[in-house]
């Protein structure tokens, strides 16, 4: 098949002709597994569209692919109308990797550009912002001012088309400075008004992926908003709720095998989240009341990533179903999810607290410091466990001293944990922490830091179910095998965990 010259940010730098085949391929037959990994501008028509686009697919010499719809941008093209090519899940690329331009997308889509401008991104990545943006053009095409512009535009449709909303309380919700931005970026990016975006669907035409209805103003700044957030097919939903609803703390959070309830600390306030799965298309339905209307956007990243939306289930069950020793368990849950966390200080201080103890005592536990410690209907906050703390917590004095000690770092500085450190980083300063060894560090990378690659070989569950299975039971011959697995180690811990009756870790 014959291949173009593409524009800058259409591959990575000297990818092989191969690559574009094999997304000429996937777009010739609109074969939707590929929505969201990568977008296909058209320049002969000026337009981007999804993988699964229903139109005539256009000759190669005309197609150039893109990774982010900030880079289709860069290079002049608008949104298809007709496919929404950004009313899919996102990329699974920026949970997968653990690189600079991953880490930075991770951050963009919370809205930390909106909060701290490009400073304070390249700040927090610990890099210049020239190089930031020299590295993020190089592998995503568009530099970090036009990524965030890119998920600025996203977020106002979504919001536009999903809710009531004004137009200036989504323009504000999606972080744009001013009316007149958001008209322009709008116009710009799908050839359309805000408002005709908006009429456009109320005319019976919904769009893919959202809600059409279910928003209300609140009084003050408060906002109800009602969405629906698509996840990559197969989706193992009712196993994701049916977790979270088995580590429910009492007085923090509630739920069952279709839904979970808790509050949420965003950079604004605070969020009132209830969350349902979907019984029609792959994905979740979330109601929230939230203190600021700005903070719709990283309340939406947050909870994607605590319900694993943008994993690639298709890759990983076809990976993992390859080993024939594994193959009975993804055929018994296909489109299993990692449970993600609401709050990474938060996590440190629940795994802390459940090591060696079993599930409902540790609820216990918790639910007692959350009633005793707790403010705003939140979790506990470092400072108020590294004084009020002893007083509370139960156990071996070796661990409550432990959890004590990690509060009052944390609370005076000395400690600072970012997810958007590199994950060998993070694992590092985890373990340096008293009364957290490998098995916790390893958990947290799983569910707190989005590491998709970690196995817990030495667990007692994973090594009795892996024996069960023929595979090996001593954790070095484990770890051996497991390689084969990379880089999707993480998600056999849950289907080892889930292959026996007892409630997992």
């Amino acid at each position: 098949m014959p291949t173009t010259a593409r524009p800058r940010g259409s591959a990575r730098p000297g990818a092989p002709d191969a690559v574009f085949d094999a997304r000429y391929r996937a777009l010739s037959s609109r074969d939707s597994r590929f929505d969201g990994l990568f977008l296909a501008g058209v320049h002969s028509t000026g337009i981007y569209c999804r993988p699964s686009c229903a139109a005539r697919t256009p000759l190669p010499s005309n197609v150039a692919f893109y990774r982010t719809a900030a880079a289709a941008h860069e290079a002049g093209l608008r949104a298809c109308k007709r496919c929404q090519p950004d009313a899919v899940p996102g990329s699974p690329d920026w949970n997968l990797h653990d690189d600079l331009a991953s880490r930075a997308m991770r951050l963009i889509l919370d809205g930390l550009v909106e909060r701290e401008g490009v400073p304070g991104l390249a700040a927090r990545l610990g890099y210049s912002p020239r190089h930031l943006t020299r590295v993020l053009v190089a592998e995503l095409g568009a530099g970090p001012l036009a990524l965030a512009r890119a998920h600025r535009a996203q977020t106002a449709r979504d919001l536009l088309v999903s809710t009531d909303l004004t137009i200036a309380d989504i323009a504000f919700a999606a972080g744009f400075s001013s009316i007149r931005q958001f008209n322009d970026t709008m116009l710009s990016v799908y050839d359309q008004s805000p408002r005709e975006l908006r009429r456009r669907v109320m005319s019976g035409r919904p769009a893919a992926g959202t809600l059409s209805h279910g928003t209300t103003r609140t009084q003050g700044a408060a906002v109800t908003v009602s969405l629906r957030l698509p996840a990559r097919a197969p989706f193992d939903g009712a196993g994701l709720f049916r977790f979270f609803a088995d580590h429910a703390v009492p007085g923090l959070e509630s739920g069952d095998g279709a839904s979970f309830s808790r509050r949420l600390r965003l950079p604004r306030g605070f969020a009132d989240v209830t969350i349902t799965l979907d019984g029609e298309r792959p994905g979740i339905r979330c109601s929230a009341r939230l203190d600021a209307v700005a903070d719709v956007a990283p309340l939406v990243a947050r909870i994607r990533r605590m319900f694993d939306l943008d994993a690639d289930s298709a890759a990983i069950d076809e990976a993992l179903g390859a080993d024939p020793q594994l193959a009975t368990l993804v055929d018994a849950r296909p489109g299993i999810r990692m449970p993600g966390v609401a709050d990474l200080e938060e996590a440190l201080f629940r795994t802390m607290i459940g090591q060696q103890i079993s599930v409902a005592s540790a609820r216990t536990v918790l639910g007692r410091l959350v009633a005793e410690l707790g403010e705003d209907g939140v979790f506990p906050s470092a400072a108020r466990i590294a004084e009020d703390g002893p007083a509370v917590l139960s156990g071996p004095t070796s661990r409550t001293g432990a959890i004590v000690e990690v509060a009052r770092r944390l609370a005076e500085g000395e400690l600072v944990l970012d997810a958007s450190a590199p994950l060998g980083e993070s694992r590092t300063r985890l373990l340096a922490l008293p009364g957290v060894g490998v098995w916790t560090a390893g958990y947290l990378a799983m569910r707190a830091l989005g590491d998709p690659d970690t196995l817990l070989e030495g667990d007692l569950v994973i090594r009795r179910n892996a024996e069960r299975l023929g595979l090996h039971a001593n954790p070095r011959e484990l770890a051996q095998h497991a390689r084969r697995w990379s880089p999707w180690r993480s998600y056999v811990c849950l289907h080892l965990w889930r292959a026996t009756p007892v409630v997992t870790p």
